[in-house]
């Protein structure tokens, strides 16, 4: 983890959201080896996923945000509730705009549009979560670290896998070729680098949006997990993907609090 601590927050957000981006293309990767994953792998890999987010949501972002406001001088709930509303609300009228974009395709393809649409959006928030949480922990906020930072950045990367595999295997199954679906499964992660560094840059410049910017990121995190990962996952192994969630928020707990 060295690495991380001796470089400016915009190039560590650029590392620690390429090592996100290569576990997308990694999963997508899938498709060379296989026509299809095991089912309670998957469901267990999102559930641990998931309660990575959940954990993540609190301990590196929402704390660090109530924090800040504190040392500001400013009420700790009413920007970090706005920003947390925003951003569940960003992702959930993303979705329901994708569905009515895609509405009028056949359903292998509204199925496969719909599902690449979705991870590539929902990855955006993602990025900035862990640029925005490099930036803070460079400024020395209150509750943010390199650790807390390097933590997310993991838990995202870890959830990133099954999203790459899920978004390259039914492409492939509805007839798109293997390099075809694998280039689209990795091209959902891209955005990641990006809205990483653009999260670190204005956390950096801007300190007084990073409270909102960090329970946004909270926000469209837990938004991500309770529309996507969850339903997902509990569709065919609802007792694995308990214990994954249960497993992915207590390792992301002991993370955050070890480390940071």
């Amino acid at each position: 983890m060295s690495p991380f601590y001796n470089v400016s927050p915009v190039a560590a957000a650029l590392l620690a959201t390429l090592f996100t981006y290569l576990v997308t293309a990694a999963g997508a990767a899938a498709v060379f080896l296989f026509k299809d994953i095991n089912r309670k792998f998957l469901d267990l890999m999102m559930g641990f996923a998931g309660g990575v987010m959940i954990a993540a949501s609190f301990w590196s972002l929402l704390s660090p945000a109530t924090e800040l406001l504190e040392e500001l001088g400013r009420s700790p709930f009413i920007m970090t509730a706005i920003g947390f509303t925003a951003g569940g609300l960003f992702i959930i009228l993303s979705d329901i705009l994708l569905k009515k974009v895609t509405s009028d395709t056949s359903e292998s393809l509204h199925r496969s549009a719909l599902l690449v649409s979705a991870v590539t959006l929902h990855n955006i928030p993602e990025g900035l979560a862990v640029g925005v949480a490099f930036g803070c922990a460079a400024l020395g906020i209150p509750g943010a670290t390199s650790a807390a930072a390097i933590s997310l950045a993991v838990g995202i990367g870890l959830q990133n896998f099954p999203e790459g595999i899920c978004v390259a295997l039914p492409l492939r199954r509805d007839g798109v070729s293997v390099g075809k679906s694998f280039f689209i499964g990795q091209a959902s992660g891209m955005v990641e680098p990006l809205s990483g560094m653009l999260g670190a840059f204005a956390a950096i410049k801007v300190r007084e949006i990073l409270p909102f910017a960090l329970s946004f990121s909270a926000g469209a995190m837990i938004a991500v997990v309770c529309s996507e990962l969850i339903p997902e996952s509990f569709r065919d192994s609802k007792i694995i993907s308990t214990l994954g969630i249960i497993l992915g928020f207590v390792t992301m707990m002991i993370l955050d609090v070890a480390l940071g």
